[in-house]
């Protein structure tokens, strides 16, 4: 994905837009951002996102500034932010965060808008990949901008599977863990990991009819191990009190923030390769506030806007422009390193990706996405 810096619809370079930033992690908004209308009724912007993105600990700041309310709708998994959008009126939501594999989805069905790259801050990414991730673009135009992404890998009770173990999908297997074993409720991460389990590597989503019956019969292979399917509250939950022991579909971004709370719990990337979610901001298509929606997405791309991502109560996030990483550093430096942020770091979430560990999450290639929601709803029910 890509990502962007505000400004009044003029091109940005880099150090316009840094420059323009550099209260970073400090109390104000840079000027970019601010518009006075102290004795004006608050500007609606409708959002529809993953949980948290819409709230106090990310927006407040801005709201205050530019003297607008967000109203958030949230969903979990891409199936259903289609199908939310689908059953909507043109112009219902102003910004949506999509999950970067269904950019493709929304661009083709017209339900965003497209965006202006001079708008961003491109050069200022912390990979080169994050300048035209897959499916942001078509052809020469932007049409969702990259604000922040994760790792998904093994996630554990450190008291129950040792750091060696977890180094493999195959302690899901583990004896000692049966009924304990959690799933988050939505096929793709799951099936990923049965496909990287099974030595799909780089292919684990371009699977032929053998290799998606043999990731079919992994998956099954782990039912009897398996003692519930949960939602985002669900899992936190359960891993918090120690119904689940471990998680598989998930990574720092539910262990980060009970780790914090001191919960034996953590996640790795194990030696078959994890998967990144990557999150980006459209403009919903038929909106009547684009203008705030793009300095919205900007503030986000912003050193400030990427701390506040990196902190995000609700799940923490990876920086992915280079001030925002100086500014993490910066301002937490116990969170940089405890997410391997820090340059230099072997675990740093850019390296494992450079070294090839990490694979974009994505849609089937060969199968449609029924095909593996119809595999999932009959696992869950065996």
């Amino acid at each position: 994905m890509s990502e962007r810096n505000p400004s009044s619809g003029t091109l940005v370079t880099r150090r316009r837009f840094l420059h323009g930033t550099a209260a970073a992690v400090g109390g104000a908004l840079a000027a970019p951002y601010v518009v006075s209308r102290a004795s004006a009724a608050p500007t609606e912007v409708n959002m529809l996102a993953w949980y948290g993105h819409g709230e106090p600990d990310i927006v407040g700041a801005f709201e205050k500034a530019n003297n607008v309310k967000f109203k958030p709708k949230y969903y979990a998994g891409g199936d259903n932010m289609l199908a939310l959008i689908a059953q909507s009126p043109p112009g219902t939501y102003d910004v949506i965060l999509s999950d970067a594999e269904f950019v493709q989805q929304l661009n083709a069905a017209g339900y965003i808008e497209p965006l202006d790259p001079n708008d961003y801050p491109f050069d200022d990414m912390l990979h080169d990949d994050f300048t035209k991730f897959p499916g942001h673009w078509d052809g020469d135009k932007l049409f969702s901008m990259m604000v922040r992404f994760g790792h998904l890998g093994v996630s554990y009770n450190t008291k129950a599977i040792s750091a060696e173990e977890a180094m493999s999908y195959k302690c899901f297997w583990k004896p000692e863990v049966k009924g304990k074993v959690g799933h988050f409720d939505w096929h793709l991460p799951t099936l990923g990991m049965m496909s990287l389990y099974n030595g799909n590597g780089a292919g684990l989503w371009d699977l032929d009819d053998k290799k998606w019956k043999a990731v079919q019969k992994t998956t099954m292979s782990l039912r009897p191990q398996v003692g519930g399917f949960f939602d985002y509250g669900g899992t936190f939950n359960s891993l918090k009190n120690g119904e689940m022991l471990a998680m598989c579909g998930i990574g720092d971004w539910i262990t980060g923030v009970l780790q914090k709370d001191g919960a034996p719990v953590a996640s790795v990337i194990p030696k078959e390769g994890g998967i990144q979610w990557t999150e980006s901001y459209c403009i919903g298509k038929g909106s009547s506030k684009a203008g705030i929606v793009k300095k919205f997405i900007q503030y986000m791309l912003s050193p400030e806007g990427q701390v506040k991502s990196a902190q995000m109560a609700a799940y923490p996030a990876n920086c992915i422009t280079k001030g925002g990483r100086a500014a993490l550093v910066a301002a937490d430096r116990a969170e940089a390193e405890r997410t391997n942020q820090v340059n230099g770091n072997p675990m740093d979430p850019i390296a494992l990706i450079k070294n090839g560990r990490i694979h974009y999450r994505n849609i089937p290639v060969k199968q449609s996405l029924e095909d593996w929601n119809d595999f999932w709803s009959e696992y869950k029910n065996a």
